[in-house]
């Protein structure tokens, strides 16, 4: 535009202007002569002074590296031949003194009729300021994308912490230096005036170890850089361990052997609360942006909240179990002829406390009481009125009434408390000298009995309604079953928590802890650990859990004279089987195996006539007489007062032949008086052996 043109004497700018002004020019490539017209600006864009131009299209992009020169001449060659109209093109162009500058080029292609090229027209504009912003945005983004997926991985994993354990396990565990973006992490709480570390994560930190359990005071921790945040409240960046050693004399030792390059120490504050501080190191950077301090803030600020949230349930959990644990025995009682284990386990919810209980009483007679039971619902509530029960009903039995009464007395204790609750239970009187037990059972689990030749049974018991249910619907009627537990064997209760769960039924967990009695030791301290590990660790405890092992002592006789016991249930037919099976075993062992016929065949006889004529099981019993002539006797025991009787049967009869047997095979036989019931025993033999050889020798 020169000075006559009416444009520049009004001022207005003209279309070139705007273009120079704009970093953008033109450019007129005519093909069939090979020469190129750029005007001043696009000459300019392409790094190229309008005064040593010769009109050349190879010294227009002469600045550009071989590699986009090639490129360019690419793109241009495949949009002649192909018949395109346009192309585009961009690139940068290398600086002498700075980065490159990006350049975009846009052309049309003018073609004669018949479609060959002819002149290439377009406009190149510098787009290096565009280029940066990008960069720029994009960088900004990929920071704040990074910055987010940090955030939004710790509170995803601290939203599953429930106790501190849990809060520490996911700082430190498996990806959770990663979660946090540092390449280390220590973490300490204030706790009666100290600050405890209690996780240290990443390479080289355990070079802070002495640091633990550092006393807060100002003569001492004003001189720790993460005691000195707890207690101002504010956070520390650290850009060079060099000046933090400086300013901290007693830390600079150590400083040395951490493979980091930048920290911040972080104050733990919830409501107002210094819960303590936390420290995160880094190996790849040495300075902190306002992003990434902002970024540490608020980790600092999730953790802290995740941390009071942690430590209040743990408080809570603490005072559950607590009392829960004070409304327990404190002491079981020692028992003679027998053992006893009990275990109680909370359940992992935490701060709710359950009503399950368990006791041993001793009652008159040398016998003794025992009792698993489960208060309804999950609360301290609950946990109160199971103490309360609990003391009820181990007065009532210690008054030595029936277990029938001891469990109509405490339905009627539980339903004048007004609680609104009802509680299971199943309560037994041992007598461990007989093996005898008389068991009630209100609204709760069977009992399980672990049988000599490993075998686990559940005896049926007949049941009542729930106590406190039972008095308000007015059956306070709880039937006793017997059940006889022979030398050796093991009876288990315990409350639903131990084999029901959610996802599961009931039978299920009733079968695996019928595996797990029948796979575990015999001793029952022993025995109750394996249980709580088998079980508790299978399912989770979502519950609370109470457990009790009662074991009657085996009696094996002596060498000279070894004994078996083993219970029949009526309902049991593969049991006379085996008992028979285990008699012939058991001689053969001895050194007595010709006898073994004989008396497989009695204990068949004797066991079938029980199981026929009366009520219930037999416990039947083999052992050898200690003389020097030496006998077996057999003795099958049950519970009721009729004694057999001789019969004759026709030659078409199919019974009654037991007692010729006996006549037969037996030396001796007779019949006893036990307890409620009798005991029918006889004896074959004898065997001449020199008097010191023991059964054992064979």
């Amino acid at each position: 535009m020169t000075d006559d043109d009416p444009r520049a004497r009004s001022g207005e700018i003209g279309p070139a202007e705007w273009l120079a002004m704009n970093r953008t020019g033109s450019f007129d490539w005519d093909l069939d002569t090979g020469s190129i017209d750029a005007d001043e600006s696009g000459l300019l864009v392409f790094g190229v002074s309008p005064d040593s131009f010769d009109g050349c299209p190879e010294t227009l992009v002469a600045r550009l590296d071989p590699e986009e020169r090639v490129k360019l001449r690419g793109v241009v060659r495949e949009a002649v031949k192909s018949g395109a109209a346009s192309y585009t093109a961009h690139f940068p162009i290398p600086q002498d003194d700075g980065p490159p500058h990006w350049t975009h080029v846009q052309a049309r292609i003018l073609r004669s009729p018949d479609g060959r090229a002819r002149r290439i027209v377009g406009v190149v504009r510098d787009t290096t300021a565009e280029v940066m912003h990008f960069a720029f945005v994009r960088d900004l983004e990929k920071r704040r994308e990074v910055q987010t997926n940090i955030v939004e991985r710790t509170t995803n994993a601290l939203s599953r912490a429930v106790t501190v354990d849990d809060v520490t396990a996911a700082l430190t565990g498996p990806g959770g230096l990663a979660r946090l973006g540092a390449d280390g992490l220590a973490l300490g709480l204030v706790e009666n005036g100290s600050l405890n570390i209690i996780a240290l994560s990443g390479e080289s930190l355990d070079v802070l170890d002495g640091f633990r359990n550092r006393r807060l005071d100002r003569r001492l921790d004003r001189r720790l850089p993460l005691a000195e945040a707890v207690l101002s409240g504010r956070p520390r960046f650290v850009s060079s361990f060099t000046s933090l050693g400086r300013e901290f004399p007693e830390l600079a030792p150590y400083l040395p052997r951490l493979d980091f390059r930048a920290a911040c120490y972080l104050p733990l504050v919830a409501q107002a609360r210094s819960l303590g501080g936390m420290a995160l190191f880094y190996r790849g950077r040495t300075s902190f942006n306002p992003d990434e301090r902002n970024l540490a803030l608020g980790l600092a600020a999730i953790v802290a909240q995740s941390l009071q949230r942690a430590m209040l349930f743990d408080e809570e959990r603490e005072l559950a179990t607590g009392l829960q644990a004070a409304m327990l025995p404190r002491r079981i009682p020692e028992i003679t002829g027998g053992e006893i284990a009990v275990r109680y386990h909370a359940a992992w919810s935490g701060r709710q406390v359950g009503g399950d209980w368990y006791d041993v009483i001793p009652l008159p007679r040398s016998r003794v009481g025992i009792v698993v039971g489960d208060v309804q619902g999950h609360d301290t509530h609950a946990a109160a009125i199971m103490g309360q029960l609990r003391i009820a009903l181990r007065a009532y039995a210690g008054e030595g009434h029936a277990p029938s009464t001891v469990l109509a007395r405490a339905s009627r204790f539980l339903a004048e408390l007004d609680t609104n609750r009802f509680a299971t239970c199943t309560y037994a009187q041992v007598d461990l000298a007989s093996g005898t037990l008389r068991a009630v059972r209100a609204g709760h689990l069977d009992p399980l009995i672990r049988h000599n030749d490993g075998r686990v049974g559940q005896p049926k018991l007949r049941g009542g309604l729930p106590l406190g249910l039972a008095t308000v619907f007015g059956d306070e009627e709880f039937p006793e079953t017997r059940l006889d537990l022979v030398p050796g064997e093991t009876l288990v209760l315990c409350t639903d928590g131990l084999v029901e769960q959610p996802d599961s039924d009931i039978s299920s967990g009733l079968t695996a802890l019928a595996e797990a009695i029948a796979s575990g030791p015999p001793q029952a301290e022993a025995l109750a650990d394996h249980l709580s590990d088998r079980l508790w660790e299978r399912w989770g405890s979502g519950d609370d859990v109470a457990l009790l092992v009662l074991r009657r002592s085996p009696d094996p006789g002596t060498p000279k004279a070894p004994r078996i016991h083993q219970y029949i249930h009526q309902a049991d037919p593969q049991g006379l089987s085996d008992a028979r099976a285990a008699v012939g075993q058991a001689l053969r062992d001895w050194g007595m195996r010709e006898l073994a016929d004989d008396a497989e065949l009695l204990t068949g006889e004797l066991l079938v006539n029980v199981l026929l004529h009366t009520e219930g099981g037999a416990v039947l019993t083999l052992e050898v007489l200690p003389e020097p002539v030496r006998r077996v006797r057999l003795s099958v025991q049950d519970r009721s007062s009729a004694w057999p009787r001789r019969r004759t049967p026709g030659e078409a009869a199919t019974s009654g032949r037991g007692l010729l047997l006996l006549d037969a095979l037996a030396s001796r036989w007779g019949v006893e008086p036990r307890g409620e019931g009798k005991a029918v025993w006889c004896e074959i033999g004898p065997v001449r052996v020199p008097a010191d050889t023991a059964p054992g020798g064979g």
